[in-house]
């Protein structure tokens, strides 16, 4: 089956949406704006909750929302509202300052669905139990070090614990990590030697494999937490479940150039095959950036290198079912959301300011597809 988007307005906002309704689980993605002729956040931010309780309760009203991510305008002003207004116990919940690039002061992705039981396990993940996996997620975890290296050594150590504690570990069960990075163009470099050393340590090296990520600019309300990290992992998955995505006529080895993370991971369950796309940008299969300073250019050759890593993963992007597109500069928000537009459609998809690891880079996208089959050797989702 394939993904289903529809397009809602509620209290004048506009709501995208994408299901996957083949399976006992459901998946669902919502993506929505607060209203950005509200001034007022609080009520910016009231009105996009109660929007996106109204929509979900019509879409999907059997469903769980597992993680959210919202996405503030200024995260020092707002982001104890956001944790006031937000009511879901046992969801991940991820707040980032990445302004909307509609105006908006707020906006919010959800993922959901059905026929899973939620808890809170011991060591603080957010757990999705669908009885033949168990799938946990964290958000917003941070550290107090004095750098970005220790900020990120620290962070990693925690996580691993957490998995530890569930009989997991990064270099089998993590699946997907978002790392943010205030001011990325000072404090990027320690983030990835931090990283390199933690991955050190889990085995996670050239010549066995990385973790789909995105590392990208963003901060939280803590001003010197330099360091900020989302990751998923699934619970009950084996080695053969899992493929690392290259795409290597388009793109080059992530660790060419000092950096860990896979440009893509597919995950294959015995219903349906997960993709996660890491952040990719408007590069070539040597590493180098391509059409400098031209928006349009970069857009299109960004989304080049994503098709071609759906295409190794069997996939379109008719799978796609949720989009997050980063840029550097507010003033090519017009023409990129045409690019995008016509290339992906009602495929729901947030657009926010957050600079790429490179200033060359003027834009970056990562998204999640999903595609029905039939794989007796695994068990469904």
């Amino acid at each position: 089956m394939a993904i289903n988007t529809k397009q809602y307005i509620y209290d004048g906002m506009d709501i995208h949406t994408s299901s996957f309704t083949d399976g006992k689980v459901h998946e669902y993605s919502v993506m929505l704006y607060g209203d950005c002729f509200e001034c007022n956040f609080s009520r910016q931010a009231g009105r996009l909750v109660a929007a996106f309780k109204a929509v979900t309760a019509r879409l999907c009203p059997d469903a769980g929302c597992v993680f959210k991510r919202y996405f503030v305008s200024d995260a020092a002003n707002f982001a104890q509202t956001v944790r006031e207004i937000d009511d879901c116990g046992d969801c991940a919940v991820s707040i980032i300052e990445q302004p909307p690039l509609t105006g908006a002061k707020i906006a919010l992705w959800a993922y959901l669905q059905t026929n899973i039981r939620q808890h809170k396990t011991p060591g603080g993940l957010f757990a999705a139990d669908s009885g033949n996996h168990v799938h946990l997620w964290t958000a917003s975890n941070i550290n107090g070090a004095k750098d970005s290296y220790g900020q990120t050594r620290d962070i990693l150590d925690r996580y691993a614990s957490s998995l530890e504690q569930e009989n997991c570990n990064m270099e089998l069960n993590c699946i997907r990590t978002w790392f943010f990075i205030h001011n990325i163009d000072e404090y990027y470099a320690g983030m990835v030697k931090g990283r390199n050393d933690e991955f050190d340590k889990f085995g996670l090296v050239p010549g066995n494999h990385f973790i789909a990520s995105t590392g990208i600019c963003g901060r939280t309300d803590f001003a010197s937490r330099h360091v900020m990290m989302d990751a998923y992992a699934v619970k009950g998955i084996s080695r053969e479940q899992v493929k690392f995505l290259y795409a290597s006529d388009h793109l080059n080895n992530t660790a060419e150039y000092g950096v860990r993370f896979e440009r893509g991971t597919a995950v294959d369950y015995g219903d349906r095959r997960q993709v996660f796309i890491s952040g990719t940008a408007s590069i070539d299969n040597k590493g180098e950036v391509m059409y400098e300073g031209d928006i349009e250019k970069q857009t299109l050759r960004m989304i080049d290198n994503v098709n071609a890593l759906l295409e190794e993963a069997g996939c379109t992007a008719g799978d796609i079912c949720s989009i997050i597109v980063y840029l550097r500069d507010l003033a090519d928000y017009k023409t990129a959301d045409a690019i995008m537009e016509a290339e992906f459609g009602s495929c729901p998809r947030i657009m926010v300011l957050a600079p790429v690891c490179r200033p060359k880079w003027l834009i970056e996208m990562e998204c999640i597809a999903i595609k029905a089959q039939k794989d007796d050797r695994f068990a469904d989702y």
